[in-house]
């Protein structure tokens, strides 16, 4: 009976430490519903069957982290340098860490005309980084931008092949995992100027995920309470000589 309660307190807190893995998520979710572009990440409990060092197979807890891709709703703001892509793929945006990619348009301007990110990453064209020194900026439905009635150069939008080849990094940006994904031209889109895409995070459905697990994690705790006290007897109790 004491194996088979020590096993059920480990279980129990492998359970709840993948909960309180859930939660942060959530947090994670809820602390960007306002950030442009921000792509949602859910958490899948997985169960797998290992064997413990008695020979005897018992259940262990994993978690596993999926983005959410689903389009986010077009947020107007009639800013000239924000775009937003209608339909799939990426901008391409070039880091001291290498390419990277963002469906966050919200771009600005340095002192040299560059095109930026918000962290101050270069937007990349066709051609290298977008620089666009003018007043009147306009963009195509394919991305194809014009200054002052000048060709100024082209957004570089690009597909995924494989969106769970996709590994999520800070600032709003994705890189490509090893031998997973690769990158590949963007067909069916158009792009948007005066737009930004929003959050996909839906704030009613994260708090009542929230509100579930923290009953769920209350729940655990009082399993792990009982399990606790019937070792207590065991040893108390039943091994008590009289």
């Amino acid at each position: 009976m004491y194996i088979q309660n020590h096993l059920g307190l480990i279980e129990g807190t492998e359970t709840m430490i993948a909960q309180q893995h859930r939660m942060n998520q959530i947090s994670n979710n809820l602390a960007n519903v306002d950030t442009a572009g921000y792509k949602k990440e859910d958490v899948t409990f997985h169960e797998m069957l290992y064997t413990t060092n008695e020979g005897r197979n018992r259940v262990g807890k994993a978690l596993k982290i999926l983005t959410n891709h689903e389009k986010g709703a077009m947020e107007i703001t009639n800013n000239p340098l924000d775009f937003a892509i209608d339909g799939q793929g990426f901008f391409k945006i070039q880091t001291p860490q290498g390419i990277r990619y963002t469906r966050a348009g919200n771009f600005h301007l340095n002192s040299e005309g560059q095109l930026l990110t918000p962290s101050g990453y270069l937007v990349l064209g066709g051609g290298g980084p977008l620089t666009i020194k003018g007043t009147d900026v306009s963009i195509a439905a394919d991305g194809s931008i014009t200054v002052d009635n000048v060709p100024a150069g082209k957004l570089e939008v690009v597909n995924i092949d494989n969106l769970n080849g996709l590994e999520k990094e800070g600032n709003n940006m994705f890189r490509l995992a090893p031998g997973k994904a690769r990158e590949t031209a963007a067909t069916g889109f158009s792009v948007k100027q005066g737009f930004v895409e929003s959050s996909n995070v839906t704030l009613v459905t994260e708090m009542t995920n929230m509100l579930d697990l923290h009953r769920a994690y209350e729940s655990q705790q009082k399993v792990i309470r009982t399990f606790d006290e019937i070792d207590g007897k065991a040893v108390n109790s039943v091994g008590r000589l009289t």
